[in-house]
């Protein structure tokens, strides 16, 4: 592709989601992509992933993508030195505020299936019966005793319930015990119970501070709720093809799919001026 750009590129930070907006559908990333990030960094840009998962979920996608500066994992929660492999902040869920408001969940809808990221560089995720895991490479631990979720610091807790689909249980979660916790749907499977007022703005503000980078100077792509703090802390937020509609309703752009390089389509533009 041509990068030569025709005018300067118009932002210093290219805030890029990862599965679903980032990643293909088989985990990968485009050479398409790469190149037209490589060119935004080479206009002057900074890069970074802002993503629902942990550390531990996420740096053998950076080491893939050769990816050596800050990242924004676990929905905020934690930011990320890619480059030096080392954790500088790290938010936990208070656990007797998470456990009051899994009772309280629990007591309007019924029995919840759990899990949980633990905290740290190496935090561990664990699976408690009959939660439902996305197959792949990631590690889990499983567990049967209850105790045991509570035994060390926690990230989030992620909820799933046989009966409500992701969006009907976020709601109820939200309408429940959203006083307690932050409440977000992150994916397929995925509704997750964070410190309340956490969110990947929260990351990004202080990743972006430690970059010399602002709100205005931001360019984000995303493609679950989760991204609508994101896309209503950046200056341009742009959807995916295949996002969810509540994020499509607040984007700026709609862009291609993740599957059809809808991250490249835009940089490629913005380039090319």
């Amino acid at each position: 592709m041509n990068t030569a750009p025709g005018r300067p590129f118009p932002y210093k930070l290219v805030a890029t989601d990862l599965d679903g907006t980032l990643l293909r559908s088989d985990g990968s990333v485009s050479q398409r992509t790469r190149d037209a990030l490589a060119a935004a960094t080479a206009a002057g840009a900074a890069h970074i992933v802002v993503t629902g998962r942990a550390v531990n979920w996420t740096r053998h996608i950076l080491d893939d993508l050769g990816y050596d500066g800050l990242a924004v994992c676990g929905q905020g929660a934690q930011v990320y030195h890619a480059g030096e492999h080392r954790l500088l902040t790290s938010v936990t869920l208070d656990r007797q505020l998470a456990g009051l408001a899994l009772s309280k969940i629990e007591a309007e809808i019924g029995p919840l299936a759990l899990a949980a990221s633990r905290d740290g560089l190496d935090g561990d995720v664990l699976v408690g019966p009959g939660y439902r895991v996305q197959e792949g490479p990631l590690p889990v631990n499983r567990f049967e005793d209850l105790a045991e979720l509570w035994s060390a610091p926690l990230n989030k807790v992620y909820i799933q319930h046989p009966d409500y689909d992701d969006d009907a249980l976020a709601a109820i979660t939200r309408q429940v015990v959203g006083s307690l916790v932050g409440v977000v749907m992150a994916g397929a499977g995925v509704v997750e119970l964070l410190p309340l007022g956490l969110s990947k703005a929260t990351g990004l503000s202080l990743a972006a501070r430690r970059l010399g980078c602002k709100a205005a100077d931001t360019i984000a792509f995303g493609d679950m709720p989760n991204d609508i703090p994101m896309f209503g802390w950046a200056e341009h937020g742009v959807a995916m093809a295949n996002a969810h509609d509540e994020l499509k309703a607040v984007a700026h752009e709609i862009t291609a799919s993740n599957d059809d390089d809808g991250i490249a389509v835009v940089l490629e533009q913005l380039l090319q001026g």
